[in-house]
This record gives C-alpha cells, structure tokens and sequence, in this order.
C-alpha cells in the first residue's frame, strides 16, 4: 500500500461535492482511501491527525484542492489521474454539492455580481471564510444558507442577529437540509407541495419526517434547517423563532412542525410559548425531552420523528393516519442478546438511545474507529453508532455518501456470535450516494447462514433520484425486514431483545393544556 498526496491550484469546490467525487473513486479494486478536500490550515490538520498526509509541511492555499489517496501503487495512480475529469463532470462540477437540487438559474461563484432578484444564497466556503460570505448576502437582501461548518459560534450569533434586524434567515451553519419553495438545498428529499412547514436543528430529522409526510398523503410548503447549534443557550434559538415567523405568515403553510434533538432547556421553553402566540397549529418534536406541564395549549408535543409526521399529517389532511404494522421478526436464539445500531443519521441514533435505554438498560454511543485492513472492535453490550460523527469522518466522506465505514462494522456484526438484532438506515436523495442499499446489500450477501436480523428503513420517496421503492426492494432481497421509519425501527428492536413492552417507545402525542 502506497498514501500520496496531490495539490491542484485553484480549483475549489464544495464539500459536498468532494465527497461524492471521493467515494466514486474509492470505488474500483485496490483503493482504500481518498480524501478530497480544500487545503484550509484545519483540513490539512485532519488529514495529518488521520494519516493521510505525506509531507505535513506542504503547502496549500484555502482555495486549492489537496487530494489524498492510499491504496495499491497502480490503483492510486489512476484515481489521481481521474480527479479533476472526476470533479469537473457536469453531475459532480464544482457547483453541483450541496446545491445538488437548486437547479433553476446559472450557479454564482461570487456575490460580487450576483442577480439582481436572487433572494437566498447558498454558501459552502471552508469554515473560516463562511461567515464573512454570509454577511455580505445578508447586506444584499438575501437569506443565507450556510452548509460550511466550523465557523465560530460568535460568527453565528452575530450573523443571526443581524439578519434579525433585517428580516432575514442564516440557515446555518452547518445546515445540511432545507426545501424552499420546492427546491431543495443540501441533502434533502424530492416531497410533494402541501401545507406543512417544518423548522429544524436536524437535518436528518427533518428529512424523516418531511417523507414520512409525503408517504401519508400530505406535502410541504417549505423545510427550514437552522443548523444544529441554533437551540443551544449560546444561539438562543434565533432561526428556529424567525423560521417559526416566516411560516406563521406564510399563505401556503397551515400546520407547522419543530424538529430538534433536545434544545437548551431555557431555549425549548421560550420556542413553546412564542409557538403558542401563533394561530397555526404546531407540532413540536424536541428529541429526548420529557413533556412539560408548562407548555402552551394547543401545542402538540410529539416524543418522536414517527409521532411528529403522524400528527402533522393527521391536521394536514384532516383525519387519523394510522401506523405500520411491525414485521414478524424471528426471536434470535441465546446466546445472541446484543443490539448493533449502526447509523449514517445522527438524530436517528439519537431516537434510538432515548428511546431504547429505559427498555435495554446501558448502551454505548461509540467505538473505536477502524484501522484500515483490520475488523472493527465492537462493545461487549448493547451499541447505537452515530456512524456521521466526526470521529469517524476524519479524512473520509459521510458515509451517507461513502459507505465503506459502515460497511465494515456491518460486517463485524453480522459476524458477532453475541449480536441479536442490526439497525440500518438509508438515507436517499439529493447530495446522498447513487446506491446506497446496494453497498450494505454486497455486505448482506456475505452474511454468515445465521447470522442476526438485519432491521432497515429507507429516508425518502419514490421522486427522489435513487427512488424510496427501489432502494427498499433492494434491501428486501439481501434478507433485510424494511420498516418505514427509525421509531418503528426501534420498536422492533424492543420485541426482539426485551420482550418489548413496544408502547413504552410509542406514547400517544400529548396537546398540552388541552385537558388541563
């Protein structure tokens, strides 16, 4: 195995692209790793602290493209070769990231210029720059969507405050996910129109529960991402107020849905009361916060992503939608006992650990992240893996884009005598990887005969690129039981490894004040 580097000189494009150009060309046989990534200071030292930098004195400017690639000689030469060809194709050119759905006008490299009637921008620049990028939007009168992540959260309460005094959104940073207007941003879902707005500090919360609308007959009139820092005491929640604003006032939008993992305490209280001067109905999933008597009437407080898209649903379309009914999954044999969750969403491992910790008692959030060529160590107890965090993105892309982490510690599951049960989610769509189903489907097929149940749910619609049916028959065929959310995930894991009272993990919504 060889590791080189190369540095290509002014050609900048943004993370999200990079990504998919660095997993297409992990593909082919003998490639172990690629990483792409513009040559910022802080990048160059992710790539030093994973191994992936031959000479950590070189140089590289923020808008220079420092490529690193390990592997065997001739297959390493040869995606080094393909990179620029790679990135400059026209499904995966420098403006094809995390703009993947915005494709309405011509793609602007620079607000110097912009049109004169351009109301949002996109912004995915390298972390330190972000924020000065952001500012000058705002100046020119346009809302902001910042994908960039590692922007000071100072930057952030400054930006918001002032698109505050303007009337204006920052979505972000670190916005993964928004449809505005139909159009969607970053990784998001091809939903259909309707009358639900849906504000979030997750992204792949907000993903869930804007198809799982879709799927139950109600549509979307806008997604609003806030960028997961936004309902921390530091922020205070300012885009998640202004987005709750912007609907309230919107003709297309009739109900409305807060998606969060837990808030800043102080922070979810004064977001509930603000919702409760409204006079739309709102939905609130904070997950992993227990329901509060102090909440304002008329409040729907649902306890997960599942619950919210049902409630949501039910006031859109005007009657009950009901749930799906649990797969017969066979009880796995002593002295198999052990849940594997290995997740490409965090807010999915997120619902998964609050809801399952009461049932399943101690479960460990992480593992050791995998040494090249050897087999993943997993914990001796229950695991729900956050498989997006940074510990395991170091130098690779997502592996909502990449699945070959999460390939690797399926495997190790499926080869772990003491694993009952395995969770998998995929996440489809814009900005997500053209099959993914089919990695952890090559995986599957290479299952030991007894191996444990493999319990899997597809993130989006049949509109999507990849298309929600397709994936899901994918999965089908590799012996995989499809549910269709991450809560019913989790309510089958609980039949499985703990007799599963399932109810615990599906308490009715409450609308508080209602019955007070």
């Amino acid at each position: 195995m060889v590791l080189r580097n190369a540095v290509h000189k002014d050609l900048y494009a943004d993370s999200v692209a990079l990504m998919r150009v660095a997993a297409r060309l992990a593909e082919p046989p003998g490639v172990e790793t690629v990483s792409l990534v513009m040559g910022t200071p802080a990048n160059q030292d992710v790539l030093a602290r994973s191994g992936l930098l031959t000479d950590p004195g070189r140089t590289a400017g923020p808008n220079d493209l420092l490529v690193a690639v390990r592997g065997a000689p001739d297959a390493v030469d040869a995606a080094l070769a393909q990179v620029v060809e790679a990135l400059t194709a026209t499904d995966e050119g420098p403006d094809a990231g995390a703009a993947a759905g915005a494709t309405a006008g011509p793609a602007v490299r620079s607000l110097v210029g912009a049109p004169a009637d351009a109301s949002l921008a996109l912004i995915s620049t390298p972390g330190p720059y972000a924020a000065a990028e952001a500012l000058k939007a705002l100046r020119l009168g346009m809302h902001a969507f910042v994908f960039s992540d590692h922007v000071p959260v100072e930057d952030e309460v400054s930006l918001k405050r002032e698109a505050a005094r303007r009337g204006l959104l920052v979505m972000g940073p670190d916005c993964g996910t928004a449809v505005i207007s139909g159009i969607p941003l970053g990784f998001a879902n091809e939903v259909r129109a309707g009358s639900v707005g849906l504000v979030g500090a997750s992204g792949t919360g907000l993903q869930q529960v804007s198809s799982l609308l879709h799927a139950r007959g109600a549509g979307v009139s806008h997604l609003i991402g806030t960028g997961s820092r936004d309902v921390s005491a530091d922020v205070g929640g300012m885009t998640m107020r202004a987005g709750l604003d912007a609907l309230a006032a919107d003709p297309a939008t009739e109900v409305i849905v807060l998606v969060s993992k837990p808030p800043a305490p102080q922070v979810a209280e004064r977001l509930l009361r603000h919702a409760g001067t409204l006079s739309k109905p709102v939905v609130a999933c904070f997950l992993g916060t227990e329901e509060s008597a102090a909440a304002p009437a008329g409040i729907t407080l649902a306890p997960t992503l599942s619950e919210a898209a049902r409630c949501a649903a039910s006031l859109a379309v005007g009657g009950p939608v009901p749930d799906e009914e649990l797969p017969e999954v066979p009880t796995p044999a002593a002295p198999r006992r052990l849940l594997r969750a290995l997740y490409a969403g965090g807010t999915f491992a997120h619902e998964a650990a609050f809801l399952l910790g009461p049932v399943l008692g101690d479960i460990a959030r992480t593992a050791p992240p995998p040494i090249p060529g050897a087999v993943p160590s997993l914990p001796d107890g229950h695991l729900v893996l956050d498989l997006g965090d940074d510990e395991f993105t170091a130098g690779r892309p997502h592996p909502m884009i990449d699945p070959t982490v999460r390939t690797a510690y399926l495997r190790a599951a499926l080869a772990d005598p003491s694993c009952a049960a395995v969770v998998l989610d995929v996440v489809i769509g814009h900005g997500a990887a053209r099959d993914p189903a089919g990695a952890l489907a090559r995986a599957l097929a290479e299952a030991p005969a007894d191996a444990p149940p493999v319990i899997a749910f597809v993130v989006g619609t049949d509109a999507d690129p990849q298309g929600l049916t397709a994936q899901q028959r994918i999965l089908r065929d590799a012996g995989a039981y499809v549910v269709d959310s991450s809560t019913t995930a989790a309510r089958v894991c609980a039949g499985l490894l703990a007799g599963g009272d399932e109810l615990v993990l599906t308490p009715a919504a409450s609308r508080i004040g209602d019955t007070a």
